[in-house]
């Protein structure tokens, strides 16, 4: 008999502090690909695991594109709509855009972890940076997925693509400043507020989060990026989160102080302009795989309705 692993897949047992408050569990496949290396960059060899609900799964979707590596590494959508057993493939949730493990046919996203290590005790998470070749998961953090996709296959790239660097080193002590905070009170911070199961908890989270919306409205006004006058990292990690907020999170995860499209007009020009003047934000951007997978949660949502507006989804420039 298969040992239970639902607490590891099912999102109704997330990790829940004493207080109420939800802390994310650290991701434990942290290799990179680089020359002469076990995980060498090679075109063809590697291949994504994702879900258009998940923002950490959109940064790497958002690099994989800005970087011209749609032909060098492959992607495979699972379903936003999890179940006790995690993210489901097509084979069990045939959702539009949904698609079927290519590989060994899996039910579910957490066989390809369990297929590497079958004593795996961690979150069965995406993205999945996966290796064809060796059979195993490289990676499954997307904060150094997303660097690997900026600068490690720049030898099998056209020069054009080789040439845009998204963690500049003039500006790294900046960006990484800026992720910091924005990580613990934004990213992550919609999801402490949305799965605290105290009041205290809720409020520990939700008002630090709008603190930090407060500033990146200051630090957008009148610039069309976050850092440095260009498109960096911190953007695209940014622009994951504000995306969803409207359509998600705002009702979802009752971070309704405010909403972006009324309360903050920078960053909702900032966020207008990245979706539609450039592709790799509009085209990785699914607000059905959004809103169906974050009120299919029955911990947050039991009826699993899923709300019409807001309409449209984001407005035009």
């Amino acid at each position: 008999m298969s040992r239970d692993t639902t607490s590891q897949s099912d999102v109704r047992k997330q990790p829940i502090e004493k207080d109420g408050s939800f802390k994310r569990p650290d991701t434990q496949f942290r290799n990179w690909i680089e020359k002469e290396g076990k995980f060498a960059p090679e075109a063809g060899r590697y291949h994504l695991f994702v879900a258009y609900v998940c923002p950490w799964a959109m940064r790497t979707l958002i690099f994989r594109k800005l970087k011209g590596l749609e032909d060098i590494i492959g992607v495979t959508v699972a379903s936003s709509r999890m179940d006790e057993h995690g993210w489901p493939f097509a084979k069990i949730d045939n959702f539009p855009g949904v698609e079927d493990d290519p590989f060994y046919g899996s039910e579910h996203i957490k066989d390809l972890y369990l297929r590497v290590d079958p004593n795996y005790t961690g979150r069965f998470t995406v993205p999945i940076l996966w290796d064809k070749k060796l059979e195993t998961i490289v990676n499954n953090e997307s904060s150094e997925i997303i660097r690997i996709l900026n600068s490690a296959f720049n030898d099998l790239l056209p020069a054009e693509k080789a040439a845009l660097d998204f963690y500049p080193a003039h500006l790294r002590e900046e960006i990484d400043s800026v992720n910091d905070w924005v990580y613990h009170t934004v990213n992550n911070g919609v999801y402490k507020t949305g799965f605290a199961t105290t009041q205290a908890a809720y409020e520990a989270s939700l008002h630090p989060l709008f603190q930090s919306l407060d500033k990146l409205e200051n630090m957008l006004a009148g610039n069309e990026y976050l850092i440095g006058g260009q498109l960096t990292e911190a953007d695209i990690r940014l622009y994951v989160t504000i995306i969803r907020f409207d359509v998600a999170y705002y009702g979802a995860f009752k971070c309704n102080i405010r909403d972006i499209r009324h309360g903050y007009p920078a960053i909702y020009k900032w966020l207008k302009r990245l979706y539609w003047t450039e592709p790799a934000f509009q085209s990785t951007t699914h607000f059905d795989h959004i809103k169906g997978g974050y009120y299919s949660l029955t911990s947050i949502n039991p009826t699993k309705v899923v709300p019409v507006g807001p309409l449209p989804p984001i407005e035009p420039l």
